[in-house]
């Protein structure tokens, strides 16, 4: 028989219970602005639940679509900037979800660290909340993972899980027809997609986060990297309900050259002129600093555009007019026409 030994706690393990729910307390009332027709509990309850027929749906089918952000959670981690990381992790969700057809009408967070700070997460998750009301879903649920020895000290990672519907047989894409016209939605920097490349041409160029920003005065170089990835929802909503769009592509990882194609049928390809747009000032600066090419850029990168539509030739300038009635910047970049993949005429470099 061994002799006692001292009393251990799963505090002294790591782990603090009681952060966790202090935690829970401070962002019930960021949850709760992001409250919409359909949500029936708060958090806390070991579930969460939503109603569909109080949404306003008859006969729903629902869609569903996961993310994280990537690597750019890195430069947030570095800064100390971590207040509008949760709007890109809803945004890579929920942008994803529209381009099926879908509304967007709750989201579940996973935030994962080695050691709880009551504080930064709850930045964190009032950011996802900032990112739930602007897309127009309720934030119902998640899960906090407080697990020492798994992540660095400061480290985190974050995933999310959005949940949309539309009524049977309103999903995209949708008769796709050679002649269609695209309409690019003007993207909001880097977006959360070639962080990793981004890291290492930021390392290459020999500037450090806090530095100043080459393309853009006032700025910090790493607060400009973390510009939140855009939300286009509720601006595709307003064209789908308008009428005339067949098919949306979320330009991600992949960029144009990946992301267009996902969303034609056999047969159909893209031709995109470069000309219709400049390449916004960062992606200028790494293409250059990198010294990558323009297919390389394509691939890697959004170009500028962040969101495409493909719609009817006859609604193309009223779609344009919706779409900029609420806030885009909109560009006619091409078209469909016969054939595979995305051609591209002119040049962005």
């Amino acid at each position: 028989m061994t002799g006692k030994q001292d009393k251990i706690t799963y505090a002294d393990a790591g782990v603090d219970i009681d952060a966790g729910n202090a935690l829970v307390e401070r962002i019930k009332p960021a949850a709760r602005r992001t409250n919409r027709p359909g949500v029936m509990a708060g958090l806390g309850g070991f579930g969460a639940l939503f109603d569909l027929k109080a949404a306003g749906y008859k006969d729903p089918v629902l869609v569903a679509a996961t993310d994280g952000v990537g690597t750019k959670l890195r430069i947030a981690i570095d800064t100390g900037t971590v207040d509008t990381i949760g709007i890109d992790l809803v945004a890579m969700c929920v942008n994803d979800l529209v381009c099926q057809g879908a509304e967007p009408l709750f989201f579940l967070d996973y935030f994962a660290t080695g050691k709880l700070e009551t504080e930064t997460a709850a930045r964190i998750i009032e950011g996802i909340a900032e990112g739930c009301a602007a897309a127009g879903c309720a934030l119902i649920g998640g899960e906090t993972a407080e697990m020492p020895g798994m992540y660095e000290a400061g480290d985190f990672d974050l995933a999310g899980f959005a949940v949309g519907a539309m009524e049977r047989h309103e999903d995209l894409p949708k008769h796709v027809a050679e002649g269609h016209v695209l309409l690019g939605l003007a993207a909001n920097g880097v977006h959360s997609n070639g962080y990793s490349l981004v890291r290492k041409l930021v390392e290459r160029s020999g500037l450090g986060w806090d530095d100043a920003c080459p393309w853009e005065a006032g700025q910090s170089l790493g607060a400009a990297l973390l510009a939140p990835t855009r939300l286009y929802v509720k601006p595709a909503l307003a064209a789908i309900e308008a009428g005339g769009v067949h098919a949306l592509a979320h330009i991600t990882g992949g960029g144009l050259s990946e992301n267009l194609p996902r969303v034609l049928p056999e047969g159909l390809g893209a031709l995109v002129d470069l000309d219709s747009w400049d390449l916004p000032p960062v992606m200028r600066w790494l293409a250059e600093t990198g010294g990558l090419d323009q297919a390389e850029l394509l691939k890697t990168f959004n170009a500028g555009i962040g969101m495409v539509l493909v719609v009817a030739p006859k609604r193309a300038q009223a779609l344009r007019a919706v779409l900029e009635a609420a806030g885009e910047t909109v560009v006619q970049i091409g078209r469909v026409q016969a054939g595979e993949g995305v051609k591209y005429l002119g040049s962005l470099m």
